[in-house]
């Protein structure tokens, strides 16, 4: 009985469901950020809530790459760093955007939103810290986790910066740093992602 498999497939089972756990949570906050972000006319909500997307993204590819080959999953994990990428150049472009038309961010709204957002992704990175060495494509979901709680507490620096100097600057040197932190993050993912593959790769050279 004790070859029968039942405890791997247990705790497969609980991994799944914290995966599950950790989307609905990032998807959530996703839409909370974002909204609040434009109603603050904030940056780096905006910047926030979109890596909360990328990490959304990721948790669902997770899942479906969960029983499939080693080269499906290090394929998930480069198109996960392939979106990160994507997202953190869209936030650059909208800094610059906000820095030619001008901005007004709000304070509070950034410092208290982005509060919630550190507790939520708090919450899923000690959930996530089983995967922390695990697969190709669990390791960049527990990387792109630990990349939100920093851009939490970045932008609730800011938030206070904000309220402080009546500027924008702290707003969109925050927002900047966040798609800069992201775009580095989404590099090695996509380096780590690119060995794996080649590793994946069977002598007769197919996955």
């Amino acid at each position: 009985m004790s070859d029968c498999g039942c405890h791997a497939e247990a705790a497969s089972e609980a991994e799944r469901r914290i995966l599950r756990i950790a989307l609905g949570l990032n998807a959530t906050m996703f839409v909370v950020g974002v909204v609040a972000g434009l109603i603050a006319q904030s940056m780096g909500l905006v910047a926030d809530s979109l890596d909360m997307l990328g990490d959304a993204c990721a948790y669902g590819i997770a899942l479906l790459a969960w029983t499939r080959s080693a080269y499906f999953k290090a394929s998930a994990a480069h198109w996960n760093g392939t979106l990160l990428v994507v997202l953190g150049v869209g936030v650059l472009v909208g800094v610059l955007w906000r820095l030619v038309t001008g901005s007004h961010p709000e304070g509070l709204w950034m410092m208290s939103v982005a509060f919630v957002s550190l507790i939520v992704n708090a919450t899923v990175l000690r959930l996530l810290a089983r995967f922390r060495h695990g697969e190709v494509h669990l390791r960049a979901i527990w990387i792109c986790t630990r990349a939100d709680v920093i851009a939490n507490l970045a932008v609730i620096v800011s938030g206070v910066l904000v309220l402080l100097l009546h500027s924008a600057v702290p707003d969109l040197v925050i927002g900047t740093a966040i798609a800069c932190y992201v775009l580095k993050e989404a590099l090695g993912i996509l380096r780590e992602a690119k060995d794996a593959r080649i590793a994946a790769i069977a002598p007769n050279g197919k996955p």
